[in-house]
């Protein structure tokens, strides 16, 4: 299973999780065991909860791929770009070494 495949099936299952919390807080609210203003509460911070843990998630996650991205040795974004900016420079240099003979 890939990491995109893991990223999506967090993001469902963070969804789902979202419902069911909501589903559940309502049922105790028509049970009369919170008043709404309590379930507002509790609902607010379970979803920062889960927010929070979306985030710790993501970061390991990024952490993970950049490892193995370290580990395949591969050039990064900057390292594309400067070497794009020095075949630029020495194309320049060449023509105009070129124009000069």
């Amino acid at each position: 299973m890939g990491v995109f495949d893991i990223a999506k099936r967090a993001v469902l299952a963070g969804l789902g999780v979202q419902e069911a919390v909501k589903n559940f807080v309502d049922d105790l609210v028509k049970k009369g065991e919170l008043n709404d203003a309590e379930a507002a509460k509790l609902l607010k911070e379970w979803m920062n909860k889960a927010e929070e843990s979306a985030r710790e998630l993501e970061q390991k996650v990024n952490e993970r791929v950049n490892k193995t991205l370290g580990l395949m040795n591969l050039p990064s974004r900057d390292d594309i770009t400067r070497l794009e900016k020095q075949v630029e420079n020495l194309s320049k240099l060449l023509k105009e070494t070129t124009m000069r003979k």
